[in-house]
């Protein structure tokens, strides 16, 4: 990849995402639970589903 290509914002056709930011998350055995009870149900990655949680959020 040259230095162009990875300034460039990720679109639809990129096969990777880039990362902005990176968390580590402490949650709660219920909370872990949870999360892992709707991944399996939805066949969603956890990182996914975050994500998704974070994206509904209203501007603020």
């Amino acid at each position: 990849m040259n230095k162009t290509a990875a300034h460039k914002s990720p679109s639809a056709a990129t096969p990777y995402k880039l990362t902005v930011k990176q968390i580590s998350l402490e949650l709660t055995q219920n909370e872990a639970n949870q999360l892992e009870k709707y991944c399996k149900q939805t066949g969603k990655a956890a990182t996914d589903v975050i994500q998704e949680l974070i994206q509904s959020l209203p501007e603020t």
